[in-house]
């Protein structure tokens, strides 16, 4: 868009005032982008209030979304695909002897020029966000290789090998896997599962910890699909009889995505699982996460520590690596100098130093810590605590001036303490290193579009260990009050619905509680997203007498409790009075050793 024109638009129409679109024109000369890119890269304005603005300037409608069933077949075969995702462009339908076409830029006549001659027909644009394109293009332009993969006959497996290595950009199978890829990310999967059922191919995504099924296609097509992974990722597409790992970077709507790709043998054919890498969804501030204020503002003073251990712990998949990075985020300024190892290297972060072990090669944990001590650190990351000797060379870094950041698996805080005592390591170290254990769960949120309050019983309050009336409530309540939803504002005490939207008998206690119910914009799942549950444990000095004495978990936990530590699920009970999440969500990740 001409930039300058831009700024008039949005300034007449009252959007944005003179200074902010002055400024955005400064930085958008200086770096030489459009205007747009900056307003919207500062968040400025949203992209729908700016195509809406254009639009309307130009006399043109504005849709914020498209009907993908009403698209004519016949546009997807005439419109390459990938012209249409180069200029933000589709055809929708015909209107009063006109096509009408989707843009993002009202403001780009080459490529309607370019439209109308494809089309042999007068256009009628209609201004509509990037996002709400590219998502119509990829539905309308799948519908078309779904039909591909599932109606035609594939040939024998050791033609269709050499048939995709000659196939071009704009094959139905090339196509279909980056569809995947796409689809994957909207609807923000952590993996994708592709696996020979039957005789089938059967794709499912994992979402918010839930495997779903996505689509299927044609079993014979699937060495067509696993080859193009395979291709992709850099494997030997030859080899089938045995496991293999690889690696692919894509840009998916804006997006840089690292996508780690596992295949395996089995009797029906090869199996692909893809385990997608956000680099930006993962560069969380703690803030985000789902903490209440008390326990942010201490796990904030404790990363600021000069020295010391803070421990994470939970099992795989409960978002310890997540929180890490969160810590980090804070931290990561240019008078540290961070170093971290994992197992792997999942996001790169600027300015840190990132080491991925290898113990193929002798290159460990252990022995990645003892380089890190001769390179002038302040903070180090450890991956896991796996071993006596991670664990002693971890102790002697905290002891002698450093940050260490690591993680544990067991159940709960507490336990952190007799797993490393497990390892070997003497009460009097971990009493004088260690500054706090952080135990935590994932929970999937409520859909804030269709969740549906009702007053809790007694016996609902009995599940989360609660019993009405009584401090406790009052006291979890309140923390759900101070419930961080991001960007630091707290949630406060949110005015009830409506008493004739609630389901069941009031109480006196005023008490709401949310349940699922599923609409469009969750995926009909009830739940979009997902928060941490925590059980943060200070080692103050009546816990550091506790682990002094050799006492058990359950000792330090009373300990920690008396404290004013919150138990994993009562924390949960945080998130449901909060409305963030179910008492069946609470339940499932908290069914381990919460008891106490």
């Amino acid at each position: 868009m001409e930039s300058s024109f831009v700024g008039e638009i949005l300034l007449r129409r009252g959007v944005l005032p003179l200074e902010k679109i002055e400024e955005a024109l400064a930085t958008a000369e200086e770096k030489g982008v459009e205007l747009e890119t900056v307003l919207i890269a500062t968040r400025a304005i949203e992209e729908k209030a700016l195509v809406r603005a254009i639009s309307e300037e130009l006399g043109l409608r504005f849709f914020e979304k498209i009907d993908v069933e009403s698209i004519p077949e016949e546009f997807v075969e005439i419109v390459p695909i990938n012209f249409a995702r180069q200029h933000h462009v589709l055809p929708i339908g015909r209107q009063n002897g006109a096509i009408q076409v989707a843009i993002a830029n009202p403001l780009e006549t080459f490529a309607l020029d370019d439209l109308r001659v494809l089309l042999k027909s007068p256009l009628e644009p209609v201004g509509v966000p990037t996002e709400a394109i590219d998502d119509a293009i990829n539905r309308v332009y799948e519908r078309k290789d779904e039909a591909a993969l599932g109606d035609e006959k594939s040939d024998e497996e050791e033609d269709e090998l050499q048939d995709l290595i000659d196939m071009t950009d704009e094959a139905p199978v090339i196509r279909w896997v980056n569809n995947l890829f796409y689809t994957s990310v909207r609807e923000r999967a952590s993996d994708i599962h592709i696996e020979p059922i039957g005789d089938k191919v059967v794709v499912r995504y994992r979402i918010d910890g839930k495997l779903v099924k996505w689509k299927e296609a044609n079993r014979g097509f699937l060495p067509s699909i696993v080859s193009r992974v395979k291709i992709e990722a850099g494997l030997n597409i030859a080899e089938k009889r045995l496991p293999q790992d690889g690696r692919i970077t894509k840009k998916i709507a804006g997006k840089v995505i690292d996508v780690r790709v596992s295949t395996i043998p089995t009797a029906r054919g090869e199996r692909v699982v893809m385990r997608l890498l956000d680099k930006e969804r993962v560069m969380l501030d703690l803030a985000d996460l789902g903490f209440a204020k008390r326990e942010l503002d201490l796990m904030k003073f404790l990363i600021h520590r000069p020295n010391g251990i803070v421990l994470v712990t939970g099992p795989t998949g409960s978002g310890k690596t997540t929180t890490l990075y969160g810590c980090l985020n804070i931290i990561n300024t240019p008078d540290r100098n961070i170093l971290t190892a994992e197992d792997p290297v999942e996001y790169e972060l600027p300015g840190v130093g990132q080491l991925q072990v290898q113990p193929k090669i002798g290159l460990t944990f252990a022995s990645a810590l003892r380089s890190f001590l001769r390179q002038d650190p302040d903070v180090i990351m450890v991956g896991e605590i796996r071993d006596h000797e991670t664990a002693e060379i971890a102790i002697h870094a905290s002891l002698t001036g450093h940050l260490v950041l690591s993680t544990l698996h067991t159940n709960d805080a507490p336990s952190a303490v007799t797993r490393l005592v497990d390892m070997g390591i003497q009460p009097y170290q971990i009493s004088s290193s260690v500054l706090a254990v952080l135990a935590q769960r994932l929970v999937r949120r409520l859909c804030p579009h269709c969740r549906v309050p009702y007053y809790p019983t007694d016996a609902h309050l009995l599940e989360l260990g609660l019993t009405a009336n009584t401090p406790k409530i009052e006291e979890i309540r309140r923390a759900a009050a101070t419930t961080v939803l991001s960007q630091g504002k707290l949630m406060g005490m949110a005015p009830p619905p409506p008493p004739n939207q609630v389901e069941g008998t009031p109480r006196e206690d005023g008490l709401i509680f949310y349940r699922p119910q599923g609409c469009e914009e969750c995926g009909h799942t009830g739940y979009r997203g997902r928060k941490g549950i925590y059980e943060l444990m200070l080692v103050d000095e009546p816990v550091r007498r506790e682990i002094l004495k050799g006492s058990d978990a359950k000792a330090i936990q009373k300990v920690a409790r008396e404290q004013g530590m919150r138990l994993l699920r009562e924390d949960g009970a945080r998130q449901v009075m909060a409305g963030i999440t179910s008492i069946e969500e609470v339940l499932a990740a908290t069914q381990a050793g919460e008891e106490g």
